[in-house]
């Protein structure tokens, strides 16, 4: 299939599908064996011409092979066939062309829920439901993964993607036992930081620093204190953070431990009282710009992290008539100067344009599991269950990282279906879905088929099983 699609014959391939075989073939040394790598590379196609539910079983009807055995394409997720640190390692590489050598390299970190129906899938549990009122909490059956992303850089409009760079398990301590050992969102960020900055030292990029945006959920001490080295985090903060200013050396020596922490220091609403030390900045966001009033305090303490300064960013909400905007408050880790004080790791204006693309990761959560399916396949192996959510969260950023290369991430080359609207200023998930499948169409195995009356009933059965193929593919089965 792979060879059918780079003959030297059909120069007029599209832009979007090069880059995409580029990128499948760069992920060729994840996997031992060449048919476990087609059999992904032909999962990946078949995912994108899936119009229904994502189930493997699903994309084998797509890809018309279910006369033949499916054991092969089981197995893939549940030996695995796929080194899936591998796959995230390759991942990374990629990613670095389109990140600027002068600047952080950013991520976005994040939990997610993958809703579940089982009491006895491996790593499911009790936990609460995101779309539920917050007067009016409830439950639901999941899985909890921890999500790590890279934000490519913002564009002059303010856009932005987030690109999924690891899905690994955070179950809680109350799930079904699994093959991954429960722990913390946050000990699943140390653990994955500390992967990421060992990535980016191994290609060359170990004086790149790293910047990991999250919310209130990596505001704990054990993840400000673990913090890998040259990394940084941005978290949201609560309103009743307690904080404390940093102790003041003794006049005089004294007996006993020295002071880890100083006064405590008011909590973060109280600097919206203040009517001086306010500063200005304007954000590009989406096509929009966004005017911002802001103050830089600290640095500060928190309990249990006495040897990581942290700086405290507090935002001014925004009164209606205007768009109504709540105050909001985060924390950055300090760097030392040479002086023996504490600065910023990077101006303020630039860490809280990254706060405000934060968001990314949220609109990719929506698209991931809406639009690409993430989370359909339940496969009840226990190392299945674990390996194909982070290979269809592997397959959607590559499928993603083609896009951006080839398009950009502003608008798309494509025209939309209708005439009364002309187009957004960025493309969709739907709209990615779209090139490729008019790319993939362009070439002779993933032609489009027409139903053309004819004489050769032979032909007309070739013709009506390949329709066959399509018709499979918009079940909902």
């Amino acid at each position: 299939m792979v060879e059918a699609t780079t003959r030297s014959e059909e120069p007029a391939v599209a832009p979007l599908l090069r880059c995409l075989l580029e990128l499948l073939a760069a992920h060729r040394p994840a996997f031992r064996q060449e048919r476990p790598y087609r059999r992904c590379v032909a999962l990946v196609f078949g995912s994108v011409f899936a119009f229904a539910r994502h189930t493997i079983s699903q994309v084998l009807l797509v890809l018309g092979v279910t006369e033949q055995d499916w054991s092969g394409w089981y197995r893939l997720f549940s030996v695995p066939r796929v080194d899936l640190e591998a796959l995230g390692a390759e991942l990374v590489r990629q990613t670095l062309a389109e990140i600027p050598a002068t600047g952080p390299y950013v991520v976005a970190v994040d939990g997610v829920q993958v809703p579940r129906w089982s009491r006895t899938l491996p790593g499911t549990s009790w936990l609460k439901a995101p779309r539920t009122p917050r007067w009016k909490p409830g439950i639901h059956r999941a899985q909890r993964f921890f999500h790590l992303a890279a934000l490519l850089p913002i564009t002059r409009q303010g856009y932005s993607r987030a690109l999924p760079l690891r899905w690994v398990p955070a179950f809680p301590p109350k799930a079904v036992p699994a093959r991954t050992a429960p722990r913390t969102e946050a000990q699943a960020a140390g653990a994955e930081l500390a992967w990421l900055r060992g990535q980016l030292d191994a290609a060359g990029w170990a004086e790149q620093p790293l910047l990991a945006v999250g919310d209130g959920s990596y505001d704990t001490a054990e993840l400000w204190t673990g913090l890998p080295p040259r990394t940084t985090l941005l978290a949201r903060c609560a309103k009743n953070r307690a904080l404390f200013r940093l102790p003041e050396p003794a006049p005089r020596p004294r007996r006993g431990a020295p002071r880890k922490y100083g006064e405590r220091a008011p909590v973060p609403p109280t600097w919206l009282q203040e009517r001086t030390g306010w500063q200005h900045a304007v954000l590009p966001v989406r096509g929009q710009s966004i005017p911002l009033r802001y103050r830089v305090e600290g640095p500060f303490l928190v309990k249990r992290a006495p040897t990581r300064p942290l700086f405290l960013l507090v935002v001014a909400g925004v009164r209606p008539p205007r768009v109504r905007r709540e105050p909001t408050f985060w924390l950055v880790a300090a760097v030392p100067t040479p002086d023996g004080g504490w600065t910023l790791p990077h101006p303020a204006p630039d860490l809280l344009g990254w706060a405000w693309q934060r968001w990314e990761i949220e609109v990719c959560h929506r698209e991931i599991k809406a639009g690409f399916g993430l989370g359909e396949p339940q496969c009840w192996n226990p190392t299945a269950t674990e390996v194909v959510t982070a290979w269809q969260a592997w397959a959607y950023a590559v499928l993603v990282l083609a896009g951006v290369r080839a398009w950009g991430l502003d608008g798309a080359p494509l025209h939309p279906p209708g005439r009364w609207w002309p187009g957004a200023r960025r493309w969709s998930l739907g709209t990615l879905w779209r090139g490729y499948r008019q790319a993939f169409w362009h070439c002779g195995e993933f032609r489009a088929v027409s139903p053309r009356t004819t004489h050769d009933w032979w032909l007309i059965e070739a013709r009506s099983g390949a329709l066959g193929n399509a018709i499979s593919a918009s079940l909902r089965a």
